[in-house]
């Protein structure tokens, strides 16, 4: 008799998070198979000089040989390059703030996902996010994870519903705490693993200095609203609106007589001339209650943004109340309170309480 079970391909990638979610899958009776995917191989342990990725993939197999489960390796680094790291690279040429994550999810996770599970007969596909998915009549719903200190759907707010629909988040309604006990006691040996830090598949790394491998420093001038210059950097584009200027990133200040305890941010840039505008914490400059926005993505057909609706402009960050409207042909979310720290092609993503509704660039 042919095995009912129902098939779901899990991309494992050696952290804790996905070993769980493939065990939670496991016990629920889905046929499991995990996938790792090659998409980054520049990244070396300092401490052996290995490939990051290999440490990674090493795990993944003995997880893989712990739960019982097949484990394929697929090579796409070549579209990774091309289609996250290098938009991100030119989004940083042209003075933007680009979120790799977020495009890393919608152009290569997701769909490579769907490929191999299309590939492998299975009729699901699954990851570790701390996020959930729910059906409301023939639509699917992105909602944020249990845990509000490790919640992902951030990074998910680009997602379509051909991906929502065949995906399953086990770690949803778990905390990230319980998530490592569970992986203790199951005897898994990344139980206790650091979680991924920086760039998707790259790993930790300065921003900084990962920009420096395409694009050259270019010393340029640091100055105040009024157009005082009051210092020097190393090269406008590895800068970020809202961003503290100071020696640990590269910008050299000499402050203002009466301003000299003050910390000072970054007010805004121009890349063609090079040049970096500063202001003291407090300056009104440094915060905004409208953005201009992009063409929104509205994760569920039928969806609206009208009324009253929260926006985050970064993972974990605030939840600001306000409303979406269209002036003069342009779209601006206008909080009810000023916001600081916006800068153009960051990902400003919108939510009724734990349900996100979709996402726009900041322009």
């Amino acid at each position: 008799m042919k095995n009912q079970r129902k098939k779901v391909v899990i991309g494992l990638s050696g952290g804790v998070d996905s070993s769980v979610a493939a065990l939670l899958l496991k016990k629920k009776g889905y046929e499991v198979v995990g996938v790792f995917f090659k998409l980054y191989s520049d990244t070396k342990n300092k401490s052996t000089g290995e490939c990051k990725y290999l440490e990674d993939l090493k795990m993944a197999r003995k997880v893989a040989m712990i739960l019982e489960i097949p484990l394929h390796v697929l090579d796409y680094e070549k579209d990774y390059k091309n289609k996250v790291l290098g938009p991100m690279f030119e989004g940083y040429k042209r003075g933007k703030t680009p979120n790799p994550d977020i495009a890393c999810n919608k152009v290569i996770k997701f769909p490579l996902l769907l490929t191999a599970a299309r590939k492998l007969e299975a009729e699901y596909i699954s990851t570790g996010h701390y996020a959930r998915v729910r059906r409301r009549g023939k639509v699917w719903e992105l909602f944020s994870g249990a845990d509000k200190d490790k919640d992902q759907s951030y990074f998910l707010s680009d997602l379509s519903q051909n991906h929502l629909s065949r995906t399953i988040f086990p770690l949803g309604h778990y905390k990230k705490k319980d998530v490592r006990d569970i992986a203790r006691k199951e005897g898994l040996p990344n139980w206790d693993k650091h979680g991924t830090v920086g760039i998707c598949f790259v790993g930790q790394d300065n921003m900084r200095n990962f920009l420096r491998t395409k694009i050259r420093e270019k010393k340029g001038r640091v100055v105040m609203p009024d157009g005082t210059e009051i210092g020097e950097h190393n090269g406008a584009f590895f800068y970020t609106e809202g961003q503290k200027a100071g020696e640990s990133s590269g910008i050299k200040l000499v402050k203002p007589y009466g301003l000299a305890q003050k910390r000072f941010y970054v007010v805004s840039k121009d890349v063609k001339k090079n040049i970096i505008k500063v202001a003291p914490e407090g300056d009104i400059r440094l915060c905004r209650k409208r953005i201009n926005i992009g063409k929104v993505h509205m994760i569920g057909p039928g969806s609206s943004l009208n009324g009253k609706v929260c926006a985050r402009i970064r993972h974990l960050g605030e939840y600001h109340e306000g409303k979406v409207v269209r002036v003069g042909g342009k779209m601006y979310f206008e909080s009810d309170k000023p916001i600081s720290s916006i800068a153009s092609g960051q990902i400003i993503v919108f939510s009724i309480k734990n349900k996100v509704l979709g996402c726009a660039e900041i322009l």
